[in-house]
């Protein structure tokens, strides 16, 4: 059956970019199986070789065929996230969301999708619409949070998202600046990140993270 062919592939490729090796050889290992959906297989493929374009449009024109099946929605996501087509990838993960309330890597790509168009060099969004966006990522997190809630990653792009929180409202002069807000921000993501530390408290990037938030917050002005 196509759904259980796909859900563990998808299930390995969701893990993220740190977990790309197992999610190849999750694929790969697949390979003998055959989804019914002709393009699905070419999404499948283009996905084994790296090919995230190409992936994307296969996946795209299996659609809307298979679009109620949320592990071809969320291989589609995937693809257009590595692809940074950020704002197609943030409206695929809503659909799978909507299949699957309990997929907490929807929540994360979601998030982190929606994390970097706030923070673009290039955006030309107002800072209102950032931080919109800045906010639903940490909305995001928390939900995947509620469901996995001893995930690492999840606290630690939490305290990312409310990080880029605080300097967008805490920088002086700015429409939207608000010290409240952002010392709320900065609180939020110094928590954030003393939990992760609470999985691994060695972990150096984390202990630099926590004072530079500290740093931020106690010099607002």
């Amino acid at each position: 059956m196509k759904r259980i062919f796909l859900s563990n592939q998808w299930k390995a490729v969701k893990l993220g970019l740190a977990s790309a090796a197992l999610a190849l050889f999750a694929l790969t290992a697949q390979a003998q199986e055959q989804h019914s959906n002709a393009n699905v297989r070419l999404g499948q493929k283009a996905l084994l070789d790296g090919d995230f374009k190409s992936a994307a449009a296969h996946l795209e024109k299996a659609l809307p065929t298979e679009a109620k099946d949320p592990d071809v929605q969320y291989l589609l996501g995937y693809s257009q996230f590595q692809n940074g087509d950020f704002n197609k990838a943030v409206e695929t993960f809503k659909k799978v969301i909507a299949l699957d309330s309990k997929n907490t890597s929807a929540y994360y790509y979601k998030a982190k999708a929606n994390n970097t168009l706030a923070v673009a060099n290039d955006s030309k969004l107002a800072n209102a619409a950032k931080e919109q966006l800045l906010k639903s990522a940490i909305e995001d997190y928390t939900k995947a949070i509620a469901i996995s809630a001893n995930d690492a990653k999840f606290y630690q792009n939490r305290a990312v998202a409310y990080r880029d929180l605080g300097i967008l409202v805490g920088t002086a002069g700015t429409p939207n600046y608000n010290k409240a807000a952002a010392t709320d921000a900065y609180n939020k993501a110094v928590a954030d990140y003393e939990k992760v530390l609470t999985y691994d408290s060695s972990r150096k990037d984390i202990q630099t993270e926590v004072k530079k938030a500290k740093v931020y917050r106690d010099n607002l002005k």
